[in-house]
């Protein structure tokens, strides 16, 4: 289908978009404007690129596009799967049916956030490299169940001696991210040059919302951290994989904590944020300025940490004795 005008949808989008499919180059894009007769013009523009486009790169595959994306960075995890599902089809030919079905076909057993992880998104940054745009519907229950778990203090602590038994540089590590509230990949990827232990900061260079953020340093975990002071340039001198998962769940297991499953080192971050909140006083807006939330749906899954002033209002109510 040609390209053509959709009209705004009221609580959806407030600007004409283009849709549709001219020299084999699929677009779905705002016209950035509400403005028909502006809107008009702008389709007339686009379709003229397209179809001035070199066929080369209106017949892009899905392996040629996903090398690209690979060459310049791009996250080559979970993209073998794509790759041999997908192969030469050309990217045009690749819409939402077809993602739906990968997702179906490659993990028939996942859960939907599963999916949107490893087939949604990769497929998603990928055609956003190669230039083609499309609004792609994520799975029902792509965010996944809420896992409102944390760690009392004396579960804290009981878990961080036991890791610090297991292994010093894993003891160290649990106490990074329990006081920093970094993922398990920030601190394994943490290394001295990035670390200033008088100042109390390190930067996160690579996150996961694309944006460095500082993070502060307390005197118990700059203590742990210049007892590993080398000439290595990785802090923690761990590598991601089974062999540092069984390590922790030893850990798990000699500290009596129960962890639910799938949570693992995640849990230190559940409970920064919940400490945060609870007793450093944070709100909503406070938990994102601390860079660690991008989203204000995240960070308002802490509010769970204590009850509200509103309901200790139940104080209040007439009482029997």
């Amino acid at each position: 289908m040609p390209y053509k005008l959709v009209h705004p949808k009221e609580g959806r989008w407030a600007n004409y978009r283009v849709r549709g499919t001219e020299n084999g180059q699929y677009l779905d894009q705002s016209t950035g404007t509400s403005d028909r007769k502006i809107a008009h013009r702008r389709l007339v523009e686009w379709r003229s690129e397209a179809l001035t486009a070199s066929p080369q790169r209106a017949r892009l595959t899905f392996a040629a596009a996903a090398i690209s994306y690979m060459q310049t960075g791009g996250e080559r995890k979970f993209l073998a799967p794509l790759l041999r599902h997908f192969g030469e089809m050309e990217l045009t030919r690749i819409g939402q049916a077809e993602i739906d079905a990968a997702g179906v076909a490659l993990y028939p057993s996942a859960s939907p956030a599963t999916r949107n992880r490893q087939v949604y998104t990769p497929i998603s940054a990928i055609m956003r490299h190669a230039g083609h745009t499309m609004i792609l519907k994520r799975p029902k229950g792509a965010q996944g169940r809420p896992r409102l778990v944390w760690l009392k203090p004396e579960e804290a602590m009981r878990l961080l001696a036991a890791a610090e038994a297991v292994d010093a540089r894993l003891g160290a590590l649990c106490t990074f991210l329990l006081y920093t509230g970094c993922r398990l990949g920030e601190g394994l990827k943490l290394e001295w040059k990035d670390v200033d232990l008088e100042q109390q900061q390190a930067i996160i260079r690579e996150t996961k919302n694309g944006k460095p953020r500082w993070v502060h340093l307390t005197p118990t975990l700059v203590n742990h951290l210049a007892d590993l002071r080398s000439d290595r340039p990785s802090v923690f001198r761990l590598s991601f994989g089974n062999p540092l998962y069984r390590q922790f769940g030893e850990a798990v297991l000699r500290s009596g904590i129960d962890i639910p499953d799938g949570v693992a080192f995640h849990i230190f971050r559940h409970t920064w944020g919940t400490w945060m909140r609870r007793y450093g006083g944070l709100d909503t807006v406070g938990l994102m300025a601390t860079g660690a939330w991008r989203s204000r749906h995240s960070a308002e899954g802490y509010m769970h940490a204590e009850t509200t002033a509103e309901a200790r209002k139940a104080d209040l109510l007439p009482t029997w004795e």
